[in-house]
């Protein structure tokens, strides 16, 4: 009962969660940020609930985007028309396409890149690189007023496996999920709001499997005070996620990426001098 009652605990889990809402769907790397907070505050709970808790965490953010965008991607919505019904299963399938380079690599490379690229430097390096890449891309499209996929539907499923190629690229330690497949959108010529909806939506196959290969490869060592712990967790990350996801897509009505890759640069480099002069 003492640990149930462990204030300091349930503060770290709190920022822990509301931290993993905020950098989930926003394209600023949630490892560089939990990096530098697990340093500074280390949940005093076991390695295996640790190792859980930040996977499952994530569940509790992919809800807020079944919840939000429920009548979007249900294919079975009696206010649609047989049409829409249609566009929708497809979309489905396109996340799907979408999903298999970063099941297939993330299934092969997941322990290899947590033991040897999951380093300050690797995630800093990731960081700024992909900072700049957002700089880039922003001031190579200024003045550009029409892109070649203004919808999802305009998405064809060479495209859809352009960006799950870049989703892929998100097992490299500071990368950020969502950043590499808006990045990727980008590229493959989508507006900002379809990019980003799209990154949403890929997120959703990611995070169950995920979640799944972790209980599968670790089992469910819980107790029933770190089944409390995660729970609460889960709830402050969907009631977070569900403001970060709507403030990103007001903020993308008038705004583009750019101040979040000098974000990036910013936090690249305060990891590598952490890393350096503080830890």
């Amino acid at each position: 009962m003492t640990q149930l009652l462990d204030f300091y605990e349930l503060i770290k889990i709190f920022i822990l969660s509301v931290v993993q809402g905020i950098t989930e769907w926003l394209p600023i790397s949630s490892t560089g940020h939990m990096l530098l907070i697990e340093d500074l505050m280390p949940l005093n709970l076991s390695p295996e609930f640790r190792e859980i808790f930040m996977v499952l965490v994530q569940l509790g953010s992919i809800l807020a985007v079944i919840v939000l965008y429920f009548n979007k991607l249900n294919p079975l919505a009696p206010s649609k028309t047989a049409t829409e019904k249609k566009e929708t299963w497809i979309l489905w399938f396109k996340v799907a396409f979408a999903s298999i380079p970063a099941a297939i690599f993330g299934f092969i490379l997941d322990d290899y890149m947590d033991e040897y690229f999951n380093t300050p430097l690797v995630i800093a390096t990731a960081l700024i690189v992909y900072g700049i890449g957002f700089i880039w891309i922003e001031n190579k499209d200024r003045g550009r007023h029409a892109r070649q996929i203004e919808t999802l539907n305009d998405l064809r499923f060479s495209d859809a496996f352009k960006i799950g190629l870049f989703q892929a690229l998100a097992i490299i330690p500071g990368t950020s999920r969502s950043g590499s497949t808006i990045m990727g959108g980008l590229l493959t010529g989508a507006t900002r709001h379809v990019a980003t909806e799209f990154s949403f939506f890929m997120g959703i196959p990611i995070m169950f499997g995920a979640s799944f290969f972790k209980l599968i490869k670790l089992g469910f060592p819980l107790n029933s005070v770190e089944l409390i712990y995660l729970g609460i967790g889960m709830v402050i990350a969907f009631i977070v996620s569900v403001i970060a996801i709507r403030f990103l897509i007001r903020y993308l009505q008038r705004n583009d990426f750019t101040v979040f890759g000098y974000y990036r640069i910013i936090l690249g480099a305060i990891v590598i001098l952490y890393s350096l002069f503080v830890k």
